[in-house]
């Protein structure tokens, strides 16, 4: 099984070298605050109970499958950029009916995500 290629961590002047978003120095520091005050301000009990079910995990590992593991908004621009998160189109919180459709997923790559939802006002 072939390895992903090591590149520099994502926080600002440092220049270790990983495999993920962060390196080891900065990994704990960034996702354990990141996470804790998502989950605590802007997720409700319900959205994050059902981000933890087995269902939403079934269904993003066949999302990944479909995508082929590939970033769409990527693919659209001829690039080859391997996807990080599955994307629901029509958001959990507008319609919660939609939240299991296969359809209402792509997968995308952290920046793709986050290009999408600093485009979209906070619900």
């Amino acid at each position: 099984m072939a390895h992903k290629s090591k590149r520099p961590c994502a926080i600002i002047s440092c220049n270790n070298l990983t495999t993920k978003a962060y390196c080891d120095q900065h990994d704990f520091n960034q996702r354990g605050v990141y996470d804790k005050n998502y989950n605590q301000y802007q997720r409700d009990k319900q959205t994050d109970s059902f981000y933890k079910s087995r269902g939403w995990q079934r269904l993003r590992r066949l999302a990944f499958e479909r995508d082929k593991g590939l970033c769409q908004r990527c693919l659209k621009q001829e690039i080859l950029k391997q996807a990080d998160v599955v994307h629901h189109i029509v958001e959990v919180k507008e319609d919660w009916n939609k939240r299991l459709e296969l359809s209402n997923l792509e997968s995308l790559c952290h920046r793709c995500h986050n290009a999408i939802h600093k485009q979209t006002p906070p619900g």
